[in-house]
């Protein structure tokens, strides 16, 4: 099969699975959360119509690197419908992945900014909003065969970077599903920890948070070198 055949493929599978992500109602109390904040706004965002809804994953079909988040943020995915958009941690992850040459551009403001990944493909662990960041683990149960279909389908991913413990469990759990890792115990998630499993290496990130990003636990220095590591893996495993 030709490249851009290939391409076009993998892109349809995964629309179809975006549809699914968006149409999703197995937590009817973050379904509920949500669409609450929708209606309710901030202040700041008062002439948005939020999306309210659950938040797919985004990027290129035919990605090496898979960058695996938290959660949508309520006034950041939840309002603008796509992941890591419209809020400090995508201002963050965006310009780095800018500074990589993995992205187009450096903002993410919104589903039609004009912001294209290259190489790259961003989801998170919870596809709904979760009150306080935090989503409960019943609820990343619920999600978790979505991380499943897009594993499958990004077929050429070598390297997965974890951003935070939640997103590193996240990661193991569905390798192992995979049958991909036999893990006879569970490695801690740390900044910088690598972990190689059947031709796929987790990365573990602090996450992009304003709360680590603020505070220098997680400088663009060390995320840069997260992603550089991520490339050499990547471009090694070609």
């Amino acid at each position: 099969m030709s490249g851009a055949r290939a391409s076009s493929e993998a892109e349809r599978e995964l629309a179809r699975l975006h549809a699914s992500v968006i149409a999703c109602e197995r937590c009817p109390a973050l379904r509920d959360y949500c669409s609450r904040v929708a209606r309710e706004k901030r202040r700041a965002y008062a002439d948005w119509d939020y999306w309210g809804r659950p938040v797919p994953g985004f990027g290129d079909a035919l990605a090496r690197i898979w960058i695996l988040g938290l959660a949508p943020a309520a006034h950041g995915g939840n309002r603008t419908g796509r992941v890591f958009t419209g809020d400090r941690s995508g201002d963050f992850l965006y310009a780095a992945l800018h500074r990589a040459r993995l992205a187009n551009q450096s903002e993410a403001t919104s589903r039609d900014d004009g912001l294209s990944l290259r190489d790259v493909y961003v989801s998170a662990a919870a596809r709904c909003a979760p009150p306080a960041n935090r989503p409960a683990r019943d609820e990343l149960a619920r999600c978790s065969s979505y991380l499943d279909a897009e594993l499958s389908l990004l077929a050429r991913v070598r390297v997965i970077v974890c951003l935070g413990g939640i997103a590193w469990n996240a990661a193991l759990d569905v390798l192992k599903r995979s049958g991909r890792a036999e893990l006879a115990r569970r490695p801690p998630f740390a900044h910088g920890a690598e972990l190689a499993a059947a031709g796929v290496t987790m990365i573990g990130s602090y996450h992009v948070s304003q709360q680590n990003t603020f505070t220098g636990r997680l400088t663009a220095a060390m995320f840069d070198a997260v992603l550089a590591r991520a490339r050499e893996i990547a471009r090694a495993r070609a």
